[in-house]
């Protein structure tokens, strides 16, 4: 560590001197780093205030010698490295925060990433697969080179005439332990498209709300395992044919035919399958899992795990309805109501019953099985007007924050600008933008039909009358496979936090209902080097999971409804827990992709809900 002259201030002098702090910072307390470009004050108890050089390198060695006593100081010092060296390339100051003439420039600092030895060129190119191969290096927009790739159509049968085709875009990883699996993400919708997630959630480059133009992302899935992306059912972005699927079983049919044409064609027969997914996924993944499993063919459909983030498991009554107040209580300072009608919400939900169901089956371990007749329905379960506590809401937080978000409900304005179109609650492309996948020279690159491309279909799945999966095919999927996770998003309002908790606490899986206990492990993500001011990521506690029996739920703190988009290094450890690369959520063992010193602390609880509120008051389980 390179140290420079300082001033100790001693309390009992006005002595000015050199200071050379390498063994006094071994054994201090630090309580507070700051700095100008370049360089890191260290503010110990004796007063004595040390100015040192900024090498990052050489205070990870200090700190690691410290035994990370001071996890928090870690956090910040990794930060200020990070910013502190943007500044200094840009000449500006951190104290700096006012408009300049001159724009800042950032330098990309090389990635964090372990690298692996590559196994050829293109380790999947065959006669087979040479159609789909995709030049990672002419990709529009693009100014780097996103790796080996293959997209394009694949028939949903072996029939001769089929004509119905599902669009998917396929990127091999170089992680050695991936060799003898491949992951499948789909979005929701339903007939909502998985591009949508490669671009701005786990793909190997991201083209984020409000950014410039599409960057490297760190915390791609294809660093740690092989992962396919599907525009499914057909109807779905680029697929072809007409939309004849009605429910979940037939969907499942559509997607495991075309699957057995991929694993054929790509020579992947026998991999271990990892099904994973995000919203009305949670019905697809279930389904697909169930269906698959059914087969008893590993050669297939040898399904392995499963993944479903923020999803669609039940009643909008029990997901949307019932914990909607709860919500807006726990998000208070994001739905500022005036007293008056925060007493009308309050009241309604009382009335229709919401609260008291809350307190009742809301608990750990539940109190047996919930009644089929959910309060404030009718007979048919639709939620009856004088009960639409959830669309109260909705249509009174616009007058006061017109961006707000459902997906993310900390958002506010102004409206970012989004790539594919829909950045919110409301479709929004500004003028003169133009739609990403729509392009004829992004089609071309990627081996997409030429047309129309819209992030969600219309005609999809309109008729699906299919069971929620939570009262349906989840539980045998948890009970046939090696482990499931549930996560979600702690700001998100289209499905609630505690409504999916809800879900979890009326199914029964492995001879048991619900959780028996309350989520309260930490879930913890490696702290880790910032690879760009772009692309960064907590760590940390960021929430609270639990496992029972199979399955593991995960609420994350500052996520919304999209929680690789919104947390990125949450759902990059959530993949290595799914893989099996990492134990537990709650280790705090460094990403297996990224070496970085981690804190030997304890950690307490977890940070995120579930927690109850009624009556606006706290309730303990």
């Amino acid at each position: 560590m390179d140290l420079y002259p300082g001033l100790c201030l001693s309390s009992s002098s006005d002595r000015v001197g050199s200071v050379f702090c390498l063994e006094e910072l071994l054994h201090a307390a630090l309580f507070n780093i700051a700095g100008p470009p370049g360089f890191i004050f260290l503010f110990l108890p004796n007063s004595c205030l040390v100015i040192c050089k900024l090498k990052f390198s050489c205070c990870l060695d200090i700190f690691e010698r410290l035994k990370m006593r001071f996890s928090s100081i870690v956090s910040a010092i990794a930060l200020t490295a990070s910013v502190a060296s943007a500044a200094l390339h840009s000449g500006r100051s951190l104290k700096h925060v006012g408009k300049a003439d001159k724009p800042r420039k950032i330098q990309q600092r090389a990635s964090p990433v372990k690298t692996h030895d590559r196994r050829s060129a293109a380790q999947y190119l065959t006669n087979s697969t040479a159609k789909y191969a995709v030049n990672g290096s002419a990709i529009p927009e693009v100014d780097f080179d996103i790796g080996e790739s293959y997209a394009g159509l694949m028939p949903i049968s072996k029939a001769a005439n089929e004509s119905s085709q599902l669009y998917f875009w396929f990127f091999p990883s170089e992680n050695p332990a991936a060799s003898d699996e491949i992951t499948i993400w789909l979005n929701g919708g339903p007939g909502c498209s998985s591009l949508e997630g490669l671009l701005q959630e786990n793909g190997p480059f991201i083209w984020q709300y409000g950014t410039y133009k599409p960057v490297r992302n760190p915390y791609t899935w294809v660093n740690l395992t092989n992962v396919i992306w599907v525009e499914q059912p057909v109807g779905t972005g680029f697929s072809q044919g007409i939309p004849t699927a009605t429910d979940e079983t037939e969907v499942a049919a559509q997607f495991m035919g075309f699957w057995e044409n991929f694993m054929d064609t790509f020579a992947l027969q026998g991999r271990k399958v990892f099904i994973t997914g995000e919203s009305y996924a949670g019905y697809y993944v279930p389904y697909i899992a169930s269906a698959m499993l059914d087969k008893n063919d590993t050669t297939y459909f040898n399904v392995e795990a499963t993944m479903i983030y923020d999803p669609s498991t039940s009643s909008d009554a029990i997901q949307e309805q019932i914990p909607a107040v709860q919500f807006v209580n726990y998000w208070a300072g994001l739905h500022p109501f005036n007293d008056s009608y925060r007493a009308f919400l309050h009241n309604m939900s009382h009335s229709c019953g919401y609260t008291a169901y809350l307190e009742k089956y809301l608990t750990f371990p539940p109190p047996g099985p919930f009644p089929v007749e959910l309060p404030g329905t009718d007979e048919d379960g639709t939620t009856t007007d004088d009960c639409d506590v959830f669309n109260a809401i909705y249509n009174e937080i616009f007058w006061l924050n017109p961006c707000w978000d459902i997906y993310q409900v900390a958002t506010t304005c102004p409206q970012l600008w989004d790539v594919l179109g829909f950045p919110g609650s409301q479709t929004y492309l500004p003028e003169g933008a133009t739609i990403y996948f729509n392009r004829t020279d992004v089609q071309q690159a990627i081996n997409a039909p030429i047309g129309n491309w819209d992030e969600c279909s219309d005609g999809v799945l309109d008729t699906d009358n299919s069971p929620p999966s939570g009262l349906s095919v989840l539980p045998g999927v948890i009970e046939r496979s090696k482990r499931t996770v549930i996560g979600h998003g702690a700001l998100d309002m289209v499905l609630i936090s505690n409504g999916t908790l809800l879900m979890i606490q009326n199914m029964t899986w492995n001879g048991a209902q619900g959780f028996t206990k309350k989520p309260s492990d930490p879930f913890y993500v490696p702290y880790h080097e910032a690879e760009s001011l772009s692309t960064l990521a907590a760590s940390g506690v960021l929430g609270t999971t639990h496992t029972e029996r199979g399955l593991t739920w995960v609420s994350i703190d500052l996520s919304g409804h999209m929680v690789p988009q919104y947390a990125p290094s949450a759902a990059y450890r959530h993949l290595e827990f799914l893989l099996g690369r990492v134990d537990s959520l709650s280790s705090n063992a460094s990403f297996t992709t990224m070496e970085f010193p981690q804190p030997n602390v304890t950690m307490g609880n977890g940070t995120a809900p579930p927690t109850r509120k009624a009556r606006g008051i706290e309730l303990e389980y």
